[in-house]
């Protein structure tokens, strides 16, 4: 068998980085393909698998290989306090593509339009697939996969479809766009197969989005009150949808 840093090298180009033990755990739950996983205390790891995630205990048994915290630090670019990394096979862009595409849908996509935070993407995705969302497409210059988008979504890109897209790209579906000047989301029921579109921190919407959009629905806000963070916009209205009956059963 070839030595974990050697297995690193070879896929470091293309692969995902998995940083920290519950970004590993997740994709491993998800059905990743992770082909090396590292920790500086291989047993603390183990340790923490059983505690808080027994189902991919044995996995992760067989997948960590113990390195010096040397070693580890020069992996990542902010050592992760579990001491846990791994690199994973990224979901090819055209299954992505076809589970955005597939019809009818159960449930929403959740589309940033030109966002800016790399943190605030890795919430929206963690919120999406916690939600059971379809997906979650970035318009834009910001890539959804950015390692600090992975980490902010602590693994969960494996747990739904995500892509980066043009607006004129988007998956059919009625398109709920987010604005102030829209009506009150509180009136509208939200189908499952809706589009739901959140505009940049900064600038809102883009007027080739707002210009697609079927629908502009506003969050309730109190006067004086100019905006919510982009991750509470997209949670605050999942779970609108979800309040519909359309949230996940529980396992």
């Amino acid at each position: 068998m070839t030595d974990p840093m050697s297995r690193w090298r070879e896929h470091a180009g293309a692969a995902v980085l998995l940083d920290g033990f519950h970004a590993l755990k997740h994709a491993l739950r998800f059905g990743a393909e992770v082909p090396v996983a590292v920790a500086t205390d291989r047993r603390a790891a183990l340790a923490l698998a059983e505690e808080l995630a027994e189902d991919v205990r044995d996995a992760l048994d067989a997948l960590l290989t113990q390195v010096s915290a040397e070693t580890y630090a020069s992996l990542v670019p902010r050592p992760h306090p579990t001491g846990v990394a791994a690199l994973a096979v990224r979901p090819s862009r055209e299954a992505n593509l076809r589970a955005l595409a597939r019809t009818p849908r159960t449930a929403p996509v959740v589309v940033l339009d030109n966002p800016r935070n790399l943190g605030n993407a890795g919430a929206v995705i963690r919120l999406a697939a916690g939600f059971g969302a379809t997906g979650v497409v970035t318009t834009g210059t910001l890539d959804p996969w950015h390692p600090t988008v992975v980490r902010g979504g602590a693994g969960l890109h494996f747990a739904t479809a995500v892509e980066h897209l043009g607006v004129d790209e988007l998956p059919a579906g009625p398109l709920f766009a987010l604005d102030p000047e829209g009506a009150d989301i509180r009136g509208t029921e939200l189908p499952d197969d809706a589009v739901l579109a959140f505009g940049s921190e900064r600038s809102g919407l883009s007027a080739e989005l707002r210009a697609r959009a079927d629908h502009l629905l506003a969050l309730p806000m109190r006067p004086q009150v100019s905006s919510y963070n982009l991750a509470t916009s997209v949670a605050m209205t999942l779970y609108h949808w979800s309040a519909a009956g359309g949230a996940p059963a529980a396992d």
